[in-house]
């Protein structure tokens, strides 16, 4: 540990039974406490002695909990705070997660559960403590922020550069294809876990039977076809980062068990009579809204909340449009080491068609429209000619002016006219094959089913 502090937790509660009991558990556990029944002493041991991680009661009189919580980050913003607080609180804990708390137990806490947050939390503080030491190395895995100068996507950044570093779960939303992965490699990469595996479960992709074993492992004979024992990606991803790609997708007995994982850091394999500890964190993305999604009943609302400690929004590519000139330079660049082939430059007719196309599959979508064309060239400068039919079409329809809605009309959102024009025009490209028009558009096929609902298409 740094010889600015002791190798110690703070222990803060006014309840003086509880406290000599939580300080017990930890010196069971080999562990150094200090003890304060009230916030004015917790601060005064962090002026005198600095620990290196504090457990605190949320409900204490005088200075509460998290006004102690903001005082504590303020002298050091990387000692590790783990809130204690009675069930019918733990909405206010999860809150204070998002002002910089790392995990909270609620009482009465069970000894393990106790000793278990306390190591990883001292263990959080020694990565931490050791990327620090490095800067210059951090900088290096930490890599190049997403592309973009936007309002939304500065605010993004500015998101990932605060919620990287901590350990709170964080819940991506966005579209398909507009770079959820992305912002969970980058989140990791930000983060003490950057030289622990990122581990990848989209859970779309597999049947729930096999999405469970998956994500907690089996044992040898758990069922037809288990003839070894098999990790699941939480051990795999034990010391780092498990992302869960499409989670509104999951069962709603899988939840409940994921949630259990979460919350209790033990997983228990299908088959097996043992639990196993894990150490995780979790990134979670969605592209449909969980919370509503809860209010119909299809996902657990207490696992949204888990889940939801901090929101990463990703906004659509049509709602940044400004950025299309850098995201085309960025990719063009990638693109044509991939393909070695160069494209100098983009024509403005070429550039004036990308900002009027409505972007139903994003920046995925991009990638495609720039891989075909820099393919398909003949010179150093892409021209319109190498776009395909969904986008110079769209463009084009984009340009002509409809008549004037008659009065007590709503005027149609252009974008939307605009998605929908798209659509039809490359299922009509692609003879209303629906595979062929997902690939065109950079999207799932998934995607794609719910788009053609939402714009009345499904039975073209």
């Amino acid at each position: 540990m740094n010889s600015n502090h002791e190798a110690a937790i703070l222990v803060v509660d006014d309840e003086h039974g509880h406290r000599l009991m939580v300080r017990a558990v930890l010196e069971d556990a080999g562990l150094k406490v200090q003890e304060a029944s009230s916030g004015a002493e917790a601060l005064k041991i962090m002026a005198d002695r600095p620990p290196a991680a504090a457990m605190i009661d949320l409900r204490m009189p005088g200075m509460d909990g998290l006004e102690l919580l903001n005082r504590l980050l303020k002298i050091d913003p990387h000692l590790p705070v783990v809130l204690l607080t009675a069930y019918g609180s733990v909405g206010s804990a999860v809150a204070a997660m998002k002002h910089g708390a790392f995990d909270y137990l609620t009482k009465p806490a069970d000894n393990d559960e106790i000793k278990a947050v306390a190591a990883r939390a001292l263990e959080h503080r020694r990565l931490a403590e050791e990327s620090l030491k490095a800067p210059d190395r951090r900088a290096e895995d930490e890599g190049p922020a997403l592309v973009g100068e936007s309002p939304a996507m500065m605010r993004l950044n500015e998101l990932l550069e605060q919620a990287g570093p901590s350990e709170a779960t964080v819940l991506i939303q966005g579209e398909s294809g507009t770079g959820k992965e992305l912002v969970a490699e980058r989140l990791h990469a930000l983060s003490p876990r950057r030289h622990g595996p990122l581990i990848k479960v989209n859970c779309a992709a597999l049947p729930t039977n096999l999405l469970e074993s998956e994500l907690f492992g089996h044992s040898k004979g758990a069922f037809t076809g288990a003839v070894r024992d098999r990790p699941g990606r939480f051990q795999l991803a034990h010391g780092g980062s498990l992302f869960l790609d499409e989670i509104s997708e999951m069962d709603l007995a899988v939840q409940a068990k994921l949630l259990r994982a979460i919350q209790e850091k033990t997983v228990e394999p299908l088959g097996a009579a043992r639990t196993v500890h894990t150490d995780v964190r979790i990134l979670a993305a969605a592209n449909r809204n969980l919370k509503e999604l809860v209010e119909k009943g299809e996902f657990r609302e207490d696992l949204f909340y888990r889940l939801a400690v901090l929101e990463a929004p990703i906004p659509p590519l049509r709602d940044r449009l400004a950025d299309l000139p850098l995201l085309t330079a960025h990719f063009l660049r990638q693109l044509g080491e991939k393909n070695r082939k160069q494209a100098r430059n983009v024509s403005p007719a070429f550039m004036e068609a990308l900002k009027r196309h409505s972007w139903p599959g994003n920046v995925r979508e991009l990638m495609n429209v720039l891989e075909r064309a820099l393919i398909l060239a003949r010179s150093d400068t892409l021209g319109p000619e190498l776009l395909p039919p969904q986008l110079s079409e769209s463009a084009a329809f984009s340009q002509t002016e409809g008549p004037a809605p008659s009065s007590g009309e709503t005027e149609a959102d252009p974008l939307e006219t605009a998605e929908r024009e798209a659509l039809i025009k490359t299922l009509e490209a692609n003879d209303y094959h629906r595979q062929r028009t997902a690939d065109a558009l950079g999207v799932s096929r998934r995607t794609l089913q719910y788009k053609l609902k939402k714009h009345g298409l499904t039975n073209r």
